[in-house]
């Protein structure tokens, strides 16, 4: 099938898919404490800590390593860390794995390092001073080590791109083997996407057989960020479009035959959602060996943050349709805490904890814990053990303004006490208004799976039996906002976090 049928089905699979990729996700199955070939971010986004951009991620034997971009200002990028990972949960991190000081023409700005191993060396691309002319030193630089966590020395002592071929500004390298040997690498800023071939050496270019070293394949409404995998024979260039600092930054792709093209766009498949992140962008791809299981790697701006530095690394599942073509990806809202952090909750009030898989709440008088998310309409799942107290503990939604105090925010609570009485209120940035409260049959248990689903003014909550709401009311006071965890009046751990748009 040529890419120009590929685009004509992709509209028609999507709609039958549809149903099926809902069943996949459906909340009772999200909270499982996933391995590598299952999780979508499951234990949580970000995955690491601190502001990072542009991941490359690659498998060293048994072992994942993510390479990315040191988020932030230009003079400050000196430097660049890695982090590794055996399931895609649990990350070690390895700081400054190469420098400026190991780099004599680098200054700043080392940006999209991407890393590759041939003939026992372990080899790390990157770009560096963001040059803006061919009178400027910079542009894509080679590093090598003896292994994937360095220390990494500059290859050249030079650039081994220096300068504009084809309008491509020097930036955004990704190098792809292909099953033949022959290394590519694929690069470009300012509109226009190159590829030239790496001699078996990896630190000097080839030719082509028309005798030219760089070819431009720039697709349709390319920015920067080139991205190539293969799968089934097909070759899929990806990349970023919009501007890096704007919440239009997103990923789209293409498919060809061949390695060097043409590429045409086929779809735009990851880009902002406006319940959970914006600016994503600047993705990589990789592959759970021995299965059809894959995973894109990107940044993303959290939605409370505006500044342009302040990114984060994100992960989901990437699915494929029948023909081939990818399935838009969903920034899935997940965490079962299975490592050990709690990256992405801020907490107002309480003393909080994760580990041994759970999220974990001393007693407090109203202390609660909330991701940065903003939806409407969802369904909201968790797990809550109520393990000492005799107040409650539950779920925060459509939460607003958030402070410390008891009631101190503008949103939803519905909690369950030890007892099995759970209630349904509305906080008013300290006002207190009871919606609706229900009573478990005893004997009652301290282990609990809460849901919530909100569809415009009707809110029911859940507690045990997924069929029945224990509480159902009307109340169109807030329409959207953020979810978390709260207590009061007692401890709690939760656990198997999960928000899902309403379908």
């Amino acid at each position: 099938m040529n890419v120009r049928m590929l685009r004509l089905h992709a509209k028609a699979v999507a709609a039958l898919l549809a149903g099926c990729l809902v069943a996949m996700f459906s909340p009772a199955t999200a909270g499982a404490n996933a391995t590598a070939g299952t999780t979508t971010g499951g234990a949580g986004n970000p995955f690491v800590d601190g502001w990072y951009a542009d991941p490359d991620i690659t498998m060293y034997d048994d072992t994942y390593w993510v390479y990315p971009t040191t988020s932030k200002a230009y003079a400050e990028q000196t430097y660049l860390d890695a982090f590794s990972s055996t399931d895609l949960v649990n990350w070690t991190k390895h700081e400054k794995v190469l420098t400026t000081a190991d780099v004599e023409w680098a200054e700043y700005a080392v940006w999209a390092p991407a890393p590759v191993e041939r003939n026992g060396k372990y080899y790390l691309f990157f770009a560096a001073n963001d040059i803006q002319n061919d009178s400027s030193l910079g542009g894509i630089g080679v590093a090598v080590a003896d292994k994937p966590e360095g220390p990494y020395s500059d290859a050249l002592g030079r650039p081994l791109v220096g300068q504009f071929h084809n309008g491509a500004q020097p930036i955004d390298q990704d190098v792809f083997i292909d099953d033949d040997g022959e290394a590519y690498m694929y690069y470009g800023g300012w509109g226009h996407a190159n590829v030239v071939k790496l001699n078996d050496d990896m630190t000097s270019l080839g030719t082509f057989a028309d005798g030219s070293t760089y070819k431009e394949i720039t697709p349709a409404d390319y920015v920067e960020g080139s991205q190539m995998f293969k799968r089934d024979g097909m070759y899929y260039l990806m990349w970023s479009e919009g501007g890096w600092t704007g919440p239009d930054y997103s990923v789209s792709y293409a498919i060809s035959d061949s390695p060097t093209g043409p590429f045409e766009k086929i779809e735009k498949v990851l880009a902002q959602d406006p319940a959970v992140a914006k600016g994503s962008g600047h993705n990589s791809v990789v592959n759970v060996p021995g299965t059809d299981i894959w995973h894109i790697f990107y940044h993303r701006r959290p939605l409370s943050e505006s500044a342009g530095n302040n990114r984060q690394l994100a992960y989901d599942r990437m699915y494929f349709r029948s023909d081939g073509t990818i399935e838009p990806v969903t920034m899935r809202v997940r965490d079962d805490f299975a490592d050990g952090n709690s990256l992405g909750w801020k907490t107002y009030g309480g003393s909080w904890s994760a580990g041994d898989g759970s999220y974990r709440a001393k007693s407090s008088p109203g202390g609660k814990a909330l991701l940065d998310t903003n939806f409407a309409d969802f369904t909201y799942d968790a797990d809550v053990r109520v393990t000492s107290g005799r107040g409650d503990a539950g779920l925060l939604f459509r939460a607003v303004r958030p402070a410390v105090g008891v009631d101190s925010y503008a949103g939803y609570y519905a909690g369950i006490g030890p007892t099995g009485k759970v209630v349904l209120g509305r906080a008013d940035d300290g006002a207190w208004t009871p919606l609706n409260s229900a009573q478990l049959p005893l004997p009652t248990r301290r282990d609990h799976h809460l849901r919530i689903s909100a569809v415009g003014s009707a809110i029911k909550v859940y507690v045990d039996d997924m069929a029945t709401p224990a509480i159902s009311v009307t109340d169109d006071t807030y329409r959207s906002g953020a979810n978390g965890v709260r207590v009061f009046d007692t401890a709690a751990a939760f656990d198997n976090v999960s928000v899902d748009k309403a379908g």
